[in-house]
This record gives structure tokens, C-alpha cells and sequence, in this order.
């Protein structure tokens, strides 16, 4: 994938445009389907959990996602670009 192609440089600085959560939601439900929205929250809670080490299993039963999934976002959470980890670091904050 070409994340420097101008369509993705685009989606990028719209999400940069954003100035509040109210903003964000807004452009995120225009943007997404219902299940879509769903699925991204339920990896972002899974990248949270992982990061506390909660087993698989618990994770897979308070999320409803499949282990592939879950181990899907462990990959990327461990070895991936460290969106998921800054992401969950200003969330703390």
C-alpha cells in the first residue's frame, strides 16, 4: 500500500482537520458504515487490552472478535509503525 498516494495524504490531513470530538464523530459516521465504526472500536479496545496482557480468550469474549482478528492487532501493536501504542499512550494521558 502507497500511504504517501494522494488519496491517502487526503484522508490524512481531513483527519488532521478535525477540531473536536464532536467534529471527529461526525466526519467518522459520515465516513464509515455502523459496522465499520464498530469493528475499529472494538480493535482499539483489543490494542488496550493487549497492552494491559490480558489473555486472548477474555479479549475475544468481551469483544466478540475472532482470535485471528485479536492476533491481527497484537501484530501490529508489537511490531507495527507504533500507531496503536501512541495512540493508547495520549489516551492515558
Amino acid at each position: 500500500m502507497n500511504w504517501s498516494s494522494p488519496a491517502n495524504t487526503a484522508l490524512i490531513k481531513a483527519f488532521l482537520a478535525l477540531k473536536s470530538a464532536r467534529e471527529a464523530r461526525s466526519f467518522l459516521r459520515d465516513l464509515l458504515t455502523e459496522t465499520e465504526l464498530e469493528e475499529f472500536a472494538k480493535r482499539l479496545k483489543t490494542a488496550s487490552l493487549l497492552a494491559k496482557k490480558v489473555p486472548y480468550s477474555t479479549i475475544e469474549a468481551e469483544t466478540g472478535l475472532s482470535s485471528t482478528t485479536i492476533a491481527r492487532v497484537a501484530h501490529w501493536l508489537h511490531r507495527g509503525m507504533g500507531g496503536y501504542r501512541l495512540v493508547l499512550k495520549r489516551l492515558k494521558q
